[in-house]
């Protein structure tokens, strides 16, 4: 019982880091109806900037994590302005081959100035931040994913509900025409979408590096799991990426604690090509329903 009960606690800090960064990808789905390839490569980028910071400049770590997500988000705005936003109007294909390549160009920058060694952050996690519960133990990574998983996930909920900005993105995302004869600036609406999924991607990523390590490889491959979290939960629902994230992490932590440590990294795209199969817009997209 313990043991299950160490491996539920795992799976849910998983599953929330996995539902924080599907919440940046579902944003950017919502508001273009673009699935950007690049999300991998994003992640990696929030992770090096924080480890140059903290590392390398050798800054106070909250000052460090500040100044990553403001520079995340500038740098969100400029990957739309110069690459992404010349493509509006033009076929959908040839946005998401943008990303595809943004994503190609973004990790060879980042193999050519950091290699691909793994890199650690210092230890700056305080050792009172973990404890136990009976026999199960609770590291303080655990501890720290869970408390930035349900904060920022309420930080976005709130935005997305009562912000005069999360409002229009959620009215861009609905029905542009209709947004567009309203007022809204749509451009600035996709702009807004792509830099905060900038921040979040930062925050998953350098969760992540605390947890395994610094790798650009790695950090790419996790990207792709957000694949299997938004299809599970449904491309366009915010609440479905919470769930399908924490379904995701579960499965995993229980697959590699019961079953087999290598086939923990397939049973995501298991689910993946199962979902597919039954419930092709996930548990909670909507139906397209197109009239002749």
């Amino acid at each position: 019982m313990d043991f299950f009960m160490q491996l539920l606690v795992n799976g849910i800090s998983l599953g929330l880091l996995y539902a924080l960064s599907a919440l940046g990808f579902v944003m950017i789905f919502k508001s273009s109806s673009v699935l950007n390839l690049a999300h991998g490569e994003l992640l990696a980028i929030g992770a090096f900037v924080f480890l140059v910071l903290s590392a390398w400049a050798d800054l106070p770590i909250i000052i460090a994590f500040s100044l990553t997500l403001i520079g995340t988000f500038f740098l969100g705005f400029l990957v739309e302005r110069l690459f992404l936003r010349p493509l509006i109007g033009e076929k959908l294909i040839e946005v998401i081959m943008m990303t595809l390549g943004l994503g190609i160009m973004f990790k060879g920058l980042l193999l050519f100035i950091f290699g691909g060694d793994i890199h650690a952050y210092p230890d700056f996690l305080p050792e009172g931040l973990s404890f136990e519960l009976g026999n199960i133990f609770i590291p303080s990574v655990n501890v720290a994913t869970f408390v930035i998983g349900i904060l920022f996930l309420i930080v976005f909920g709130f935005f997305f509900k009562y912000s005069s900005q999360g409002i229009y993105m959620r009215s861009v995302a609905d029905n542009q025409p209709a947004a567009l004869s309203l007022g809204v600036h749509v451009r600035r609406v996709f702009a807004m979408s792509w830099a905060i999924a900038f921040i979040v991607a930062a925050i998953s990523g350098i969760v992540l590096g605390i947890i395994n390590g610094v790798n650009v490889h790695s950090l790419s491959a996790v990207g792709l799991k957000v694949f299997p979290v938004v299809i599970l939960g449904g491309l366009d629902s915010i609440g479905g990426a919470i769930l399908g994230g924490i379904i995701i992490g579960l499965l995993e932590t229980f697959t590699g604690g019961y079953i087999s440590t290598s086939l923990r990294e397939i049973i995501p795209y298991i689910v993946l090509v199962i979902i597919l199969m039954v419930k092709p817009y996930g548990l909670f997209g909507l139906v397209e329903i197109e009239r002749v």
